[in-house]
């Protein structure tokens, strides 16, 4: 047997099961292919906390509008693969330095499964350590950072998600640290926004947003938020903005335990076309009587396989 595992919703898996017989006179290929959709979910309540304790029961999946079964479900934890992005550039100045007590605070919710990879951007973007399990190799190379230089956030996300190809865990995340303000990537975020909708990463963000003058800001600072948000959401995961540098390691503690509680859903599509186009996912709770207004994220839907 041979299965190729991607993640789709966070994870698509594609199994093609190949049974061959021979004999002196004939030979037979067998092929059945068999889609199964992961969706990873967090559910919060109105205080932005993280609920346990629902069932399969409690979850309804829509895709393309259409009801789904849920074939699997699971509200254990997980390994992950880690991809961490760090903003080096000048704009970050002091607040470098709060960012890296945010990594090492976020260093310390991972299990000993799972791994982390770090990309460093300013003018560009450079994977300065890779896929590791160790964290110490990560915060040894964060304390030397001098900021300087311009900022390509949309490549280091391209970069990260590339390299997330070779991750060993079926559940992925990028953690963004940066004030969002992209000024010097080669990509741009039409193409970011696309290359996310494909991949089967989740990614968090940190923004560091001081409260500045708005007139005195710059056209990429401004959209930084935005940015960061639109990146985040798409994929089910979130972004925390920080008006004050200190609350970041807090942040990334969350983020941490966060990724840590969440429900994973899984289905076989009712649509079986391998059409490529993208289909839209939509998670509705359904909790038991008497529990507080819930909201859960997810990511927004996934390219179907060709």
């Amino acid at each position: 047997m041979q299965c190729a595992s991607r993640f789709a919703v966070s994870i698509l898996f594609t199994c093609a099961v190949i049974l061959r017989a021979q004999s002196p006179d004939h030979e037979v290929d067998i092929r059945v292919n068999t889609t199964l959709v992961l969706i990873p979910v967090t559910v919060t309540d109105v205080m932005n906390r993280s609920v346990l304790g629902l069932d399969k029961q409690d979850f309804r999946v829509l895709e393309d509008g259409k009801e789904q079964t849920v074939r699997q479900f699971s509200g254990e934890d997980a390994p992950l693969s880690i991809g961490l992005l760090v903003d080096v550039s000048g704009s970050m100045g002091a607040k470098i330095e709060t960012s890296r007590l945010a990594v090492a605070q976020f260093l310390k919710t991972m299990d000993s499964q799972d791994e982390a990879f770090l990309i460093e951007f300013s003018d560009r973007a450079q994977l300065v350590v890779p896929f590791a399990r160790n964290p110490d190799e990560i915060q040894s190379r964060l304390v030397s950072v001098e900021p300087q230089g311009l900022t390509a956030l949309l490549d280091a996300v391209h970069l990260g998600i590339r390299e997330m190809k070779s991750a060993k865990n079926p559940r992925k995340a990028l953690l963004i640290i940066s004030d969002g303000g992209d000024n010097n990537s080669r990509y741009s975020a039409g193409e970011i926004k696309d290359l996310i909708r494909e991949a089967d990463v989740q990614i968090y963000s940190m923004g560091v947003f001081e409260p500045f003058d708005y007139l005195a800001l710059t056209a990429a600072e401004l959209s930084g938020p935005k940015l960061l948000s639109e990146i985040s959401g798409q994929t089910g995961g979130r972004a925390f903005a920080a008006s004050d540098a200190t609350d970041l390691p807090s942040i990334a503690t969350r983020i941490g335990i966060e990724l840590r509680n969440q429900y994973v859903l899984a289905y076989y599509p009712v649509n079986q076309d391998r059409n490529g186009k993208y289909r839209k996912v939509e998670v509705k709770l359904e909790p038991p009587k008497g529990l507080p207004p819930l909201k859960a994220r997810w990511r927004l839907g996934y390219y179907a396989p060709q």
